[in-house]
């Protein structure tokens, strides 16, 4: 038994000794707003104060803290808010929320110490990065949280008024948001899967009785179906659920099975070989794991490697015939290229979770999800069960991996309809990490061939994807809408491999094709002796983009530039350029609830908020066609009973959203003048006509773009012939997308630091323009730029999932070895909305999460490369990557 104070109130908890003292916060006193993400004391999520003292919960014993006083998030500002919480509201220094706890915690400590020792004065950036150091945020919200620490520290923040951006924010500040992994019910059963330690085996037997003996476990199932193959090392075999986890693990253990190993390959190189182990069996191909948001084509396979899918190439033999005479004649202006990107974790603080109640005819389910409706209505089919209801309020990031049905909802049904209990399964960071999907890894050759008078005649993109067992990565195919050329051969193959699948991240495709791509376009402009913008301007016709390079020229940072290569000495300045473009999507079929309840305006939707701000576009929208304050409007979302709501996907949420609302908003208006005729006067204003409304709603879809405003434009689909193919009925039949008329783009500059002795880069300063039409959030517009440029920069310079060879196991499964950027990596930002292009667009405006990180990474190689000379063909840019690039270039 341990006895200690907690958030003022004593607790006496009975605990073992090895009991962390997060499982007795959460579990025990249900304080949820401890988050635990890590398990290593890596994320900063769980901390708490001990004795005053930040300290991480999930590594601190609790029998160490007997007689000792524990604060938690909900006990900072228990009595009214601290000055933290407030500066993180104003600031929006949070996006999903689920790390901002444990930055709440930490940050009012050194509020505290801070205001202690100097008063209200302002401590620098790097007395904030080392107090926060041991604190991650996979949103990217370090810039929000610098101006919030500092702003506090101030004293800016110790009046009572707060006007926080964000609608929920808080909820998020206090610790009073609830997520998947907060969920607990009576008698509720904790389940867990048992995963297979090869990478490629037959399993010969499968028994679970046996854990069925083991007192405590309620349910086991096997989850591999008719299937008997598995094809990576830590696949799904079977589940139990059990009291308690340690009763899960020994019902887990009891579970027989055998295993016939098999060859396997985890290498794209070696799996491409003629003479390797296949992944799947000519028969089996069919079974292989669609890792895309939509559906697989039929496309050609040979051995382990699926495709060519062609991109809808223009002239491609004309194409080939091109590069291969201008490569036979050595022309000066082909240039050539093999650039090589590492597969990247989508490393959501939440994990996949999920927890289940099922009954006979009625299914609730709690799921840590991108897609609510879409997933329930996946759910109803698999389970034959009309009554599926998923909720999803508060989602700690998804990036791309929670757009499907995972694993976690599987095995939970299956739990939940044996047991007939709730069951609830949270992936461990290992699993997180491991089996959650990842951006998959490529191989990108290019060649561009110019003309001496700097046309772009001919450019050819072919990429290899090695997503594990997951198929249908599209890379080469996204430069069908960018530079057009005379001719383009663009052909896209799946590499199969023992891995486990890879999944959707944050513009599928986008980042890799850039970070070639426009590496290569630089190669071309250095060859043709252009100015880099300028050459861009030249190739690129998108009107959109066209804007933004004129306001990049005009920056300061690119035209007092240096050459590549003049600079000298052990720390190098370099500046590089990058371009993208990203579908305006929106999903046609979005509908909103809106009405009067008690006097108050409500919006409703099965949207769901992954950090990109839902709540408060909704609540805007409706603020703005009624004229009363933001925060007078509730917000229903997060429910897949809620009137149909888009994927939280692709950057179509804002789009398919606001001309919603504001459709039911002219709806609403004319029912409210309807009932309250004699009530109020005719020119009563709003706020006064929904107090003496009746309670009502209306509901309304969203409304058709205008083709009357900008009639010119077109669709880049259409642009680039695609409008009619089998591609576009793909996007709007399946993923119940569609494309409208512009796109979305993005101009960036990188301005890094490279020590040439240490082989290290560091981005100063970052510059983001963005065509997305006018931000429907100014503040939450600015902080979405703002994280996606932090997950640029780990793409760029740290991350890589590492994986064993031979056994095909995923080695970089935990934070403490898988680098993501923290606070001390965030540069100056600049982030510059282009507010034209979208006026057909009811609100003026489209998605901005996609368009935002594409060319990161290509920028910041561009930088390096102009501040050493040497081109970074592999990503991520390790040090040892760029000195060996520098001994090359001195010998050379």
């Amino acid at each position: 038994m341990v006895t200690f104070t907690l958030n003022g109130t004593t607790l006496t908890a009975d605990v073992a000794i090895d009991t962390p003292l997060i499982d007795v916060i959460r579990d025990t006193a249900g304080a949820t707003g401890t988050k635990q993400a890590c398990g290593a004391g890596v994320c900063g999520a769980c901390t708490v104060l001990l004795d005053g003292k930040p300290v991480v919960s999930c590594l601190t014993p609790a029998v160490h803290v007997a007689g000792r006083s524990v604060t938690t998030v909900e006990g900072i500002g228990k009595d009214r808010l601290h000055p933290i919480q407030k500066a993180f509201m104003v600031e929006d220094a949070l996006q999903c929320g689920f790390c901002t706890p444990g930055f709440i915690v930490a940050a009012a400590a050194f509020h505290d110490d801070w205001r202690a020792k100097h008063g209200a004065s302002a401590p620098r950036e790097a007395d904030v990065a080392k107090a926060l150091a041991g604190h991650l945020c996979r949103c990217g919200a370090y810039a929000g949280i610098y101006r919030a620490v500092i702003a506090a520290c101030r004293g800016l923040h110790d009046g009572e008024t707060v006007s926080a951006p964000r609608h929920e924010a808080r909820d998020k500040v206090t610790g009073a948001a609830t997520y998947t992994v907060d969920q607990h019910t009576a008698g509720q059963l904790t389940g867990l899967i048992l995963r297979s330690p090869h990478a490629h085996a037959e399993v010969t037997a499968l028994d679970v009785k046996p854990a069925l003996v083991v007192a405590g476990v309620k349910a086991a199932v096997s989850l591999l179906g008719d299937e008997t193959i598995v094809r990576y090392a830590g696949q799904a075999v079977a589940a139990v659920a059990a009291v308690d986890r340690k009763t899960a693990e020994a019902g887990l253990a009891a579970i027989k099975v055998n295993y016939t190993p098999r060859p396997s390959v985890t290498s794209g190189t070696a799996a491409r070989r003629t003479d390797a182990p296949l992944v799947y069996a000519n028969r089996f191909w069919r079974t292989a794991v669609n890792g895309a948001e939509g559906p697989a084509l039929p496309t050609p396979w040979s051995g382990n490697r699926r495709g060519p899918v062609n991109g809808f190439s223009q002239r491609i033999f004309s194409a080939k015939s091109r590069l291969s005479a201008a490569s036979g004649r050595n022309d000066p202006l082909l240039i050539t290229g093999t650039w090589r990107t590492a597969g990247q974790s989508h490393t959501c603080l939440e994990p996949h979770a999920a927890v289940v109640t099922y009954n006979s005819n009625k299914i609730v389910a709690h799921v840590s999800t991108q897609a609510s409706h879409f997933l329930a209505g996946k759910i109803a089919t698999q389970e034959n069960v009309k009554d599926v209801t998923v909720h999803a309020e508060h989602v700690g990031g998804g990036f791309g991996s929670k757009v499907s049905m995972g694993m976690e909802t599987k095995a939970a049904l299956a739990l939940s309809r044996a047991a007939g209990k709730s069951v609830r399964i949270v992936y461990d960071r290992a699993e997180e990490l491991s089996v959650a999907g990842f951006r998959p890894e490529t191989e990108i050759a290019i060649k561009i061939l110019a003309t001496a008078n700097g046309r772009l005649d001919t450019l050819s993109v072919r990429t290899n994807s090695n997503a594990g067992v997951a198929i249908n990565s599209t890379v080469s195919g996204l430069a069908r809408l960018m530079y057009p050329a005379e001719t383009k051969e663009l052909a896209d193959w799946d590499v199969v491999t023992n891995l486990p699948p890879g999944s959707p991240f944050r513009g599928p495709g986008g980042p890799p094709l850039c970070f070639a791509l426009e590496q290569a376009i630089d190669e071309a402009a250095i060859r043709l002796k252009k100015d880099p913008i300028t050459l861009r301007q030249a190739w690129d016709p998108e009107p959109n983009r066209q804007r933004l390079y004129t306001w990049a020229k005009t920056l300061d940072v690119w035209q007092l530039r240096n050459e590549t290569g003049r600079e000298t000495g052990r720390f190098r300045r370099g500046i590089g350029v990058a371009a993208g473009n990203w579908l305006y999507l929106q999903q046609p079929n979005t509908r909103v609830e809106m009405g009067v309840r008690g006097g108050r305006l409500y919006v409703a939707s099965a949207a769901q908020d992954i950090g990109q701000g839902v709540r408060t576009v909704l609540a805007e929208a409706v603020a703005h066609a009624f004229g009363i304050e933001v925060h007078s409007v509730e917000v229903d979302i997060g429910r897949s009973d809620l009137p149909v709501g888009p994927m939280a996907a692709g950057s179509r949420s804002t789009a398919s959203l606001v001309p919603a609302v504001r459709a039911a908003a002219e709806h609403l208006k004319t029912r409210l003048r309807e009932e309250t005729r004699g009530k109020v006067g005719d020119n009563a204003p709003w706020p006064e006509i929904v107090a003496k409304a009746p309670d009502l709603k209306v509901e309304s879809g969203r409304p058709p773009d205008s083709t009357s405003i900008n009639p010119s434009l077109r669709s880049p689909l259409k642009e680039a012939g695609m409008i009619g193919t089998a591609f576009d009925w793909m996007l709007r039949t399946f993923a119940h997308i569609e494309t409208g008329r512009g796109s979305a783009g993005a101009v960036q500059i990188a301005e890094v630091e490279v020590d040439t002795w240490l082989g290290k880069t560091r981005v100063r300063r970052f510059y983001s323009g963005l065509t997305v039409g006018v931000p429907q959030v100014r503040r939450l517009a600015i902080s979405q730029a703002e994280g996606s440029i932090i997950q640029g920069i780990g793409y760029a310079l740290y991350e890589a999932r590492e994986y064993d060879p031979i056994g095909g196991h995923v080695l970089s499964a935990g934070l403490d070895d898988y680098r993501i950027p923290g606070i001390g990596d965030t540069p100056e930002m600049i982030v510059h909305f282009d507010e034209q292009g979208f006026e057909h667009v009811s609100g003026g405006g489209v998605g901005i999460g996609e368009i935002a990180t594409l060319p990161v990474a290509a920028a910041i190689a561009n930088a390096i490369h102009n501040a050493t000379g040497v081109r970074p063909y592999e990503s991520p840019i390790r040090p040892d990557r760029l000195l060996a690039g520098l001994d090359h270039k001195r010998g050379a």
